[in-house]
């Protein structure tokens, strides 16, 4: 029995009931049902190791599958403005259907991966070019998805007229804004997309979850924010369906939606969050070295070696 004073560090925390196999908390510190700060970021921390080291096929197509359900978001859209053209309270209602097929059927998507990777090179757990190449890899099928979606949207007879011609509005009408109001719009969704992550970590059913998933990217649509993934399907589509330049949908739509949900994520919500964590690691996972964190293709979950053993195993390169 703990005297109390517990650090909670360790192999106590490995051994305890109040513990996941990977040492992440499996119920709350104070009140059971509930998670610190801290005990949300050991969560992410753990559900992030373990993914951050797929191999690209897999993390490619878990992509693949999240771009190509991100269509139903966007035919969701089109049916929302369809039947309530003139109310985006209510013409938001179906947008949030693909990203709770994506989110709860545990698919790799871009904006996701704004928070959990980049708290475990923060955590100096897992490498600068590890986090980058989970980026890209992720990044590239979601886009593929999106595309394959679009496609299928445009040639597979599924709208009507009416139909594939507000499905052409979301482009046009964002290629009316400036680059940065753009760019500012999905900061916000970006922030909000990781907050989704931060407070799905934080959740205990599935009720919760989609909860939050719904009332959140609700918010985008009905606030009329951009999400980069939906965003490219909108484009793909607009492409399709019209004789717009490449050039000009990808610079000033596109781009600046990419760059704006990277940095929401990253820095208005994963380093706000990592700044007021006591920056514990949960117990047995060794850091990086700096030249490790910039240089190597390291991160995982392996433990640190222990005090019975002569074993030296380190973190898992890839």
């Amino acid at each position: 029995m703990s005297d109390g004073n517990d650090d909670g560090s360790g192999d106590e925390f490995r051994e305890s009931p109040d513990r996941a196999a990977s040492g992440a908390p499996a119920a709350g510190w104070a009140v059971r049902d509930r998670f610190s700060a801290n005990e949300i970021f050991e969560r992410i921390l753990a559900s992030a190791a373990q993914e951050i080291g797929a191999p690209k096929q897999q993390l490619f197509f878990s992509g693949l599958a999240a771009g190509f359900a991100i269509v139903l978001t966007f035919l969701g859209h089109i049916v929302g403005m369809e039947m309530f053209p003139d109310n985006r309270f209510l013409s938001s209602i179906l947008y949030p259907v693909g990203f709770i097929y994506i989110i709860l059927g545990h698919y790799q998507l871009y904006t996701e991966n704004t928070l959990p990777p980049v708290a475990l090179a923060l955590a100096r757990l897992a490498s600068i070019p590890l986090l980058l190449r989970v980026w890209g890899v992720v990044l590239i099928g979601n886009v593929v998805g999106a595309g394959l979606g679009a496609y299928l949207l445009v040639y597979g007879g599924v709208l009507s007229p009416e139909a594939i011609q507000t499905g052409t509005t979301f482009v046009s009408s964002g290629l009316d804004h400036e680059w940065w109001s753009i760019f500012n719009r999905a900061l916000f969704a970006g922030w909000l997309v990781a907050g989704v992550v931060w407070l799905d970590h934080a959740a205990r059913d599935t009720i919760s979850r989609l909860f939050i998933i719904y009332i959140s990217f609700y918010l985008i649509a009905a606030a009329d924010l951009y999400h980069v993934i939906t965003a490219a399907s909108e484009a793909f589509y607009f492409l399709l369906t019209t004789d717009a330049g490449v050039f000009i949908v990808f610079s000033q739509y596109w781009l600046p939606i990419l760059l704006g949900n990277t940095i929401g994520g990253v820095f208005l919500l994963t380093l706000v969050n990592y700044a007021q964590t006591e920056q514990s690691r949960y117990p047995g996972i060794r850091e990086l070295t700096i030249r490790e964190l910039l240089f190597s293709w390291r991160g995982g979950t392996d433990p640190l070696p222990s005090e019975e053993t002569d074993d030296t195993t380190t973190n898992t390169e890839y």
